[in-house]
């Protein structure tokens, strides 16, 4: 990533836009992205596409990236001025409590934090017991009900974790040699603002580069997938690709607890090709050519594999008539929580893949996927 790119990656994490509320990261793309794209439209879902037409009659590739973060929503107000909420995507009660959150109230963004009774309340059973999430409130300075209404904040209002994007650059240790140096980077919503960037900047690198390509591309940044793959449904019955990138973030093992069996890939090792999830399998000779072309371009790349979870490719690949599909993905630490943790070098192998697949996918290697 060059500094106008990572200066974006940094912006687009920090914006924010819960499943439901992507207005402002979608704005963001959209004027990222419209110096490159032959064409920007929308659909009526919400969901945003910026094509880059290579080769005309070719076929068309659809590149997504899902834009939306888990987030929460005002779901009561009690009397004393303490939000209850409901939660917009998978959230595991223990990462909450303690943790800052921002209010997108009608007159503007209200920090606050998630709590609960202090333990010195509780009796001796309680105190050994997980606090679930419907034991939680959002406290945000308020008294009452008319503090919570003047500040703006009403039922249904959206809520995001404050979590601002930071990165460092440290020494690189293998077998306990120095190799060089790693840039990590820490935010939220690097799930999945990672992949709406790099479907993004797919498309910039496209016309940046004058890169030639068979076919017509379509990025796409997708709404709603972590509430059901909501806009991947729309999305692919709107453009009807002949095969489709979906483009994720993907769980990094290389965390305590986690046994390899469970999520093999590791950060900071290539970009994670997905075999299996509980959502799709992917097609079997899109698959080959993945792993073809990462072997011959040397771009780092683990395939990897999740029993429960999904992402937009389980939608787009049963849509229409069928799509061929894979999904592809950075791998990420502590995801689904207010700080995820990313190797930059596993976004730069994501991007050289997809541009390698965007060079190679012709109509005949297109066709070739669905032969007998």
């Amino acid at each position: 990533m060059d500094d106008k790119s990572f200066g974006f990656l940094e912006e687009l994490c920090n914006s924010p836009g819960p499943s439901g509320f992507e207005g402002k990261p979608i704005r963001l793309i959209k004027d990222y992205v419209k110096p490159y794209a032959d064409s920007i439209y929308t659909d009526k879902m919400g969901n945003l596409f910026f094509e880059r037409t290579g080769r005309k009659g070719g076929p068309t590739i659809l590149i997504p990236g899902h834009v939306d973060e888990i987030g929460f929503m005002v779901s009561s107000v009690n009397a004393l001025g303490y939000l209850t909420f409901n939660q917009l995507g998978g959230w595991f009660d223990q990462v909450l409590l303690g943790q800052r959150v921002q209010v997108m109230g009608g007159k503007g963004m209200v920090r606050g934090v998630i709590a609960c009774k202090p333990p010195h309340v509780m009796d001796a059973e309680e105190r050994k017991k997980v606090i679930t999430k419907d034991k939680m409130f959002i406290d945000v300075g308020a008294s009452n009900k008319d503090e919570i209404q003047a500040l703006g904040i009403r039922i249904g209002d959206a809520i995001v974790p404050e979590s601002n994007f930071f990165s460092l650059t440290k020494k690189s240790f293998k077998e306990g040699k120095e190799v060089g140096e790693r840039q990590i980077i820490f935010g939220k919503a690097f799930d999945n603002r990672v992949s709406a960037f790099l479907a993004a900047e797919t498309v910039r690198q496209l016309k940046a580069q004058k890169i030639s390509h068979p076919n017509r591309v379509v990025g796409a940044s997708t709404v709603q997938e972590e509430v059901g793959a909501r806009g991947a449904r729309t999305a692919a019955a709107f453009v009807k690709p002949d095969v489709a990138i979906v483009l994720d973030v993907d769980i990094a093992g290389d965390v305590p607890g986690i046994e390899p069996h469970q999520a093999p890939a590791r950060m900071g090792e290539g970009v994670g090709v997905t075999v299996f999830d509980a959502s799709m399998i992917p097609n079997q000779a899109l698959k080959e050519i993945v792993v073809g072309i990462c072997e011959k371009n040397k771009i780092p790349y683990q395939l990897t594999q999740v029993a429960m979870g999904g992402t937009d490719a389980g939608p787009i690949h049963m849509s229409n008539i069928g799509i061929p599909s894979i999904a592809i993905g950075v791998p990420t630490r502590h995801i689904h929580s207010h700080v995820g943790v990313i190797d930059t070098a596993d976004i730069d192998s994501t991007l050289r893949l997809v541009l390698e697949l965007v060079k190679y996918l012709d109509r005949k290697a297109v066709d070739g996927l669905t032969s007998t």
